[in-house]
């Protein structure tokens, strides 16, 4: 079992039970899923790209990345229908975890001038997004081997459909959210 499930199920359960004035485990927030999403633009104009970022994904999230293709033509952007311009990976269980941890623990911490995460990024249905500007954050990614500079948007998927509670659950993982 990943370390921060163990916690949730023996430490964190029993702070929400008491902050949310709530004895049924089941109807406390609870972390569904970790969505992370490569959008890889220059993809269009180098198919190489999209290689490299699916294997950088896929070795920071520990699971096969899927490649994403384009579901409309936008002229402006010069993007055809089911040209692959992105890849993303949806974590759950013990992987789901495990990526939290290293995030909190490790990449979080490597960002230069790091003075924590915004506390308002939350979509007013108990989800949670930030936007990580370099995967070489990660201790998986190789700098020696990284071609160019990709970003990544990471969102948790929660249970509730409160902010606050949301809010609440992700600090007690130890999100380091920044003073407001």
């Amino acid at each position: 079992m990943a370390r921060l499930q163990e916690r949730y199920r023996n430490e964190i359960v029993a702070q929400l039970k008491q902050k949310l004035g709530r004895e049924n485990v089941i109807s406390l927030p609870r972390l569904q899923k970790i969505v992370v999403n490569m959008g890889v633009g220059k993809a269009l104009q180098d198919k190489n790209r999209m290689e490299q970022a699916a294997d950088q994904l896929t070795q920071i999230a520990g699971q096969k990345a899927q490649i994403r293709k384009a579901k409309k033509a936008v002229s402006g952007f010069r993007l055809r229908e089911n040209n692959e311009i992105g890849c993303r990976v949806t974590l759950r269980g013990r992987r789901m975890y495990e990526f939290l941890d290293r995030l909190i623990s490790i990449a979080l911490p490597r960002i230069r001038d790091f003075r924590g995460i915004n506390p308002r990024s939350f979509d007013g249905q108990g989800n949670y997004s930030l936007g990580l500007a370099e995967q070489q954050v990660f201790p998986e990614i190789d700098p020696d081997k990284v071609s160019f500079v990709q970003g990544m948007d990471v969102t948790f998927v929660t249970s509730t459909r409160s902010d606050d509670e949301a809010r609440e659950l992700l600090r007690s993982f130890g999100m380091p959210f920044r003073e407001t």
